[in-house]
């Protein structure tokens, strides 16, 4: 089948930021073969919509794709999926639930039909893990070409809310900026370290929780990601272990992509039950239309 295609941008900071996230808003009927071939025409993770399955909880059920595999869960399109679901006439309600491969996911929208709309969508309570192994850290130090001088003085960490992700504290932005990893050694050191990809980051505006970092995957089919969701939810949860943010209502903002020249933001809320436990996060931010193809 030849699906529609819609290019949506997610989290730009600016007119030429944000993470492209082709999205199929009905993809009944397209299997894997089909969903890999969009993937790998665009070079992007790719969303794609399918309806609930019958007499379950769901109001829809997505999918995601890289060139290279499917994900069980990709944060910044599933923001861009509700968002485009809104802007077609598609949603009829404010509150939803996704399923994902990587279980049920909650929606938020505020707004809805305006050109206000906001996106946020939930994340489990994350887990972070100390990577303590010096040889570990030696490798990690390697691939992106830098030494301990360049790090801050906090853990190595992989935390997960959905995917791991492999948190690297630096010393400061600038030192973000000019890395250059060793793209060929990225897969054997994620494999190594059970990460799906590394995600260095440096304080910007401590008193401001905001931070700014970068996403090196480990086998997606492209280099960097300019806005990953996933990653910063995990990154929230770190941010927290090391106490560098607290578990209140204020957002933490992470920028990423203006290594790659396509500016992102992405916003999170730590999200609390009615006993005030703290139960994961919510992370949304802008979006917007890229072009469509079919």
């Amino acid at each position: 089948m030849t699906p529609e295609v819609h290019l949506v941008n997610v989290f730009p900071a600016t007119s030429r930021g944000g993470n492209p996230a082709p999205t199929v808003a009905v993809a009944d009927g397209m299997n894997a073969a089909d969903m890999q071939q969009v993937a790998r025409d665009y070079g992007h993770e790719c969303g794609f919509v399918f309806a609930a399955p019958a007499g379950s909880e769901f109001d829809f059920a997505l999918r995601f794709w890289v060139p290279n595999h499917e994900m069980e869960m990709c944060g910044h399109a599933t923001v861009g999926a509700v968002w485009l679901l809104d802007q077609l006439g598609m949603l009829h309600k404010d509150r939803l639930a996704l399923w994902t491969q990587s279980g049920r996911v909650d929606a938020r929208v505020t707004d809805a039909g305006t050109p206000q709309i906001q996106v946020e969508i939930s994340q489990p309570k994350g887990q972070v893990e100390t990577l303590s192994d010096p040889e570990v850290e030696a490798e990690i130090l390697s691939v992106l070409g830098i030494t301990s001088n360049e790090l801050a003085p906090l853990p190595i960490q992989n935390a997960c809310t959905s995917r791991v992700k492999t948190l690297i504290a630096l010393k400061s932005v600038a030192v973000l900026d000019g890395l250059k990893p060793d793209y060929r050694r990225m897969e054997q050191l994620c494999e190594r370290i059970g990460s799906t990809g590394l995600y260095p980051y440096a304080p910007s505006d401590l008193e401001g929780r905001q931070f700014d970092a970068r996403q090196f995957p480990k086998s997606s089919g492209y280099p960097e990601d300019a806005a990953t969701g996933i990653a910063a939810a995990a990154l929230a949860f770190g941010l927290l272990e090391n106490g560098l943010v607290t578990a209140d209502e204020r957002p933490v903002h992470i920028r990423q992509g203006r290594a790659m020249g396509r500016p992102s933001q992405i916003s999170l809320r730590f999200r609390h039950d009615e006993a005030g436990q703290l139960q994961g996060c919510w992370l949304g931010g802008h979006v917007e239309f890229g072009e469509a193809q079919s």
